[in-house]
């Protein structure tokens, strides 16, 4: 969208709110099936909470990076320093009503820009649930691959969610960042 200006700043303790209710509506409940990266199929319960949130701003090495259209919270992504020039990016939201606009590639964009030009990154890596194959593609097409690691699925710790299926696990994706030391 040709008028959409996307503003990023680091979370803070005040925003931690904001971002659960964002991560949630993006991804369970009826909410999140206004957008296309709903895993309310999948899984039920909570997708985060205020802990694993307050965790990520507390966490050295790691920040919550929000985007804001107009004040108004749009996206967000978790970033966090690894060894070796490696960057993580995980709980990656974008506002259901606002998917399909361009916002979640601006956000990765700048996410990778961050980790690349701020940290010297020289690799980011994420976990996708083996599932959710159309997700996978959209991050394929942005070049990310997958390494042939996989995850599991943390049954029986309900601060993922309760699953739906016995076979959730998660692809390991990576991208090299042009430019990042490593």
């Amino acid at each position: 969208m040709a008028d959409m200006v996307l503003t990023f700043r680091s979370a803070g303790t005040a925003d931690v709110p904001s971002v659960v209710a964002l991560v949630e509506s993006a991804y369970r409940g009826e909410s999140s099936l206004a957008g296309w990266t709903s895993e309310a199929h999948l899984l039920d319960g909570q997708r985060t909470d205020a802990e694993a949130v307050s965790a990520v701003l507390d966490g050295g090495g790691s920040m919550m990076l929000l985007a804001e259209e107009g004040g108004t919270l749009m996206g967000c992504c978790q970033l966090e320093r690894r060894p070796g020039g490696e960057a993580y990016f995980g709980m990656f939201a974008v506002r259901p009503g606002g998917q399909g606009q361009g916002r979640g590639g601006e956000i990765l964009a700048e996410a990778e820009r961050l980790a690349r030009d701020e940290w010297g990154a020289a690799t980011m890596v994420m976990s996708v649930l083996v599932q959710r194959q159309d997700l996978i593609g959209w991050y394929e097409r942005r070049g990310y691959r997958r390494t042939g690691q996989a995850r599991p699925f943390p049954y029986g710790d309900e601060r993922a969610g309760i699953p739906k299926r016995p076979d959730l696990s998660f692809a390991v994706l990576a991208k090299p960042l042009a430019g990042g030391r490593a």
